[in-house]
């Protein structure tokens, strides 16, 4: 049996604020909490990149069965993660938290600058599609 049988809550334990915030500060810099809800907002160049933002985020969220709230404008996206079942925060916001960073934040040349990926040209205009930090 493994922990996650034997502790079957353990998936499901809501932290406290403070741990919340320490755990955002450590691990996700740019999400905050408001509400009940770990937050961030993605800012884009425009719809095109509004929808690309979404696409992924429902991608992910679908694959790992946690879903957030979204709040979708022409120029950016708000991403609301809370546990209903739990009430609360847990490991699964986190985790797919980070998740959604790591995708959406990506960029091949600022990871590994002799990457054969080049990314995306964000001087021209007409390829900018986010916002990065």
């Amino acid at each position: 049996m493994s922990d996650l049988e034997d502790k079957p809550n353990l998936k499901d334990k809501v932290y406290s604020e403070s741990e919340v915030h320490e755990k955002l500060q450590s691990l996700l810099p740019h999400w905050y909490l408001e509400d009940g809800w770990i937050r961030r907002k993605y800012k884009t160049s425009g719809w095109k990149g509004t929808l690309m933002v979404v696409n992924t985020i429902g991608h992910l969220a679908e694959a790992a069965w946690h879903h957030p709230d979204l709040t979708v404008s022409y120029a950016f996206v708000i991403v609301k993660l809370c546990t209903h079942s739990a009430k609360g925060i847990t490991s699964k916001d986190f985790e797919l938290a980070k998740k959604i960073e790591e995708v959406i934040q990506w960029q091949p040349n600022q990871e590994n600058p002799n990457s054969a990926l080049e990314g995306t040209p964000n001087e021209d205009p007409r390829f900018k599609y986010i916002k990065y930090d």
